[in-house]
Formats: structure tokens, C-alpha cells, sequence
């Protein structure tokens, strides 16, 4: 488009005073040979400030369920806690129905790494960790981000492992700069996770967010640094490695077709960060 031109994203400025540096150092990369990112996946400044008020009531219902947590309750329990505050604040709870699934938000215990659907009959007890995943729709905008819970007392494994989970998270945010690649966020990940003696799950990923549930770019945890999309100012994806004691390998229970489970019955762990893309830096949307 013409430099002079209202740029494409609508911020009203002109192209030369907007994007132009950017498309153009994207079009630089990609004649390099690098993956980039299309520009269906730089969300605009409107854009981003309609998915930080989605990202911040998503961030106020962990909080609740934070308040709320104990043994002797059910996952019904907590999803009911999701959805009335979600509703009552004016979001829409993303799980909820999404390609089937019949709650509003997932409760993985244990050795289960994602999409556990909360039960009356499913009661938290006195050492169990629980990854609870929120996803909220509000206005249209979608945030997503997960929280490790201990319940009670834990067994020294048990602790160990939600820590390291913590700390992969933790050291992939470090990793992730403007320019820089998804790979630096996944060996940051999975180099801390294998000298723990852990592994990272490798078909269950991160995904880009915001105007969908799920968009591009897949987000893995296991590539090498330097590789991967290049990530660019405007981009918003989750970081949330699955952290396995045992290995990656698992298994999706047949009756409910959702619940996934670790393949030799250890524990997993896993936490969840929404993320923008910045021009010096990257910004946490949710946690």
C-alpha cells in the first residue's frame, strides 16, 4: 500500500508512521527463508484492548476459584464457580460447548494433562493437584490462561513437579522477545523440564488467541531455539507446556472422548500464560 496511505490495521495514522517498518522487515525475514506470521495474526491496538479486558475478567475468575478451592469439593463445584462469575461480570464462559465440550471450564487432576470435565462424583482430596483452565469470551474477545492448585498437604513429588511447571513457564516468558522465535520459547521449556527429568508433551501445544478461541501459530514446547515462527509485534498466543513426570506419551479416555491422561499413570503439570508481543518486549495478558 502507499506509504501515505491510511495503514491497514486502523489506527487512523498513515502507513509510513504505522506498519510499513514492520510489514517490511516481515517481508526481509520471509525472503530469508523464515517462518512469519500473516498479517491476520498481528492484532491491531483496538483489537488489543478489547482482548486485555477479556484477558483481565478471565484473570479476576482464576482469582475467585483461588478463593474458593479446597478438598472435600467437587470440579462441579468449581465449574459452577466459573460459570456464574463469568456470567455475572458479563463474559461467556469459551469452553462451554466448544466442538461439544459440556462445561465451562477443564479440572485435570493428577495424572490426567488436559480437558478433565468437571463431575459431581469427582471430589478434590487431600493431595491432588489440579490444573484449572479458564477461557473467557467477553464482547466477542477471547482469553484463555490455567492455574495449578495443591490441594492440602502434597507428597514431595507433587510439589516438585508443580514447581518445575512454574519454572518452565517462567523461563519460556524470558525466552520470548520481539524478532526472536517460538523455538527459543520451547527449548527454554524443554531444557529445564529434561534436566528435572521430565518430559514436555509434544502434540499438545499453545495457540495464538483473541478474536478465536484457537488461531494460528500451533505453539510447541519441544523445537529448538531459533526455529520456528519469528515472533512479531501484535502477535497473542498462549505459552503452556505440559509438564509429564514420566514420559510425553497419553492417552484420551474413550468414554468421554475429551479427558487426556498421562500414558504411564505419573503426574502432569501445567500452566497456562496468555501473552502479547510487544515492540520491546512481551506483555503477560493473563495468568
Amino acid at each position: 500500500m502507499d506509504r501515505n496511505e491510511a495503514c491497514w490495521c486502523g489506527s487512523g495514522k498513515k502507513y509510513k508512521k504505522c506498519h510499513m517498518a514492520t510489514d517490511e522487515k516481515i517481508a526481509l525475514l520471509a525472503e530469508q527463508g523464515e517462518i512469519v506470521p500473516t498479517r491476520d495474526m498481528l492484532k491491531t491496538e483496538e483489537q488489543i484492548q478489547k482482548i486485555r479486558k477479556s484477558a483481565d475478567l478471565n484473570t479476576a475468575v482464576l482469582d475467585h476459584v483461588a478463593a474458593h478451592i479446597h478438598a472435600g469439593m467437587s470440579t462441579a463445584a468449581i465449574d459452577k464457580l466459573v460459570y456464574d462469575y463469568t456470567t455475572e461480570h458479563g463474559g461467556i464462559p469459551a469452553p462451554l460447548g466448544y466442538e461439544g465440550f459440556p462445561c465451562s471450564v477443564c479440572t485435570s487432576i493428577n495424572n490426567e494433562i488436559c480437558h478433565g470435565i468437571p463431575d459431581e462424583g469427582i471430589i478434590l482430596e487431600e493431595g491432588d493437584i489440579i490444573n484449572v483452565d479458564v477461557s473467557t469470551i467477553l464482547n466477542g474477545y477471547f482469553s484463555d490462561a490455567s492455574r495449578m492448585f495443591s490441594i492440602g498437604k502434597l507428597s514431595e513429588r507433587a510439589e516438585r513437579i508443580l514447581r518445575v511447571a512454574h519454572e518452565c513457564v517462567e523461563l519460556g516468558l524470558a525466552a520470548a522477545k520481539p524478532w526472536g522465535h517460538l523455538g527459543d520459547i520451547a527449548d527454554a521449556i524443554n531444557s529445564h523440564a529434561q534436566s528435572h527429568g521430565y518430559s514436555i508433551v509434544e502434540d499438545i501445544g499453545g495457540h495464538g488467541i483473541g478474536l478465536e478461541f484457537h488461531e494460528e501459530p500451533f505453539v510447541s514446547y519441544v523445537t529448538q531455539k531459533g526455529t520456528e515462527m519469528v515472533l512479531v509485534p501484535g502477535m497473542v498466543f498462549t505459552i503452556e507446556p505440559m509438564v509429564n513426570e514420566g514420559g510425553p506419551d497419553f492417552f484420551v479416555d474413550e468414554e468421554n472422548d475429551w479427558t487426556v491422561y498421562t500414558e504411564d499413570d505419573g503426574l502432569s503439570a501445567q500452566v497456562e500464560y496468555m501473552v502479547l508481543v510487544t515492540e520491546d518486549g512481551v506483555e503477560v495478558l493473563s495468568k
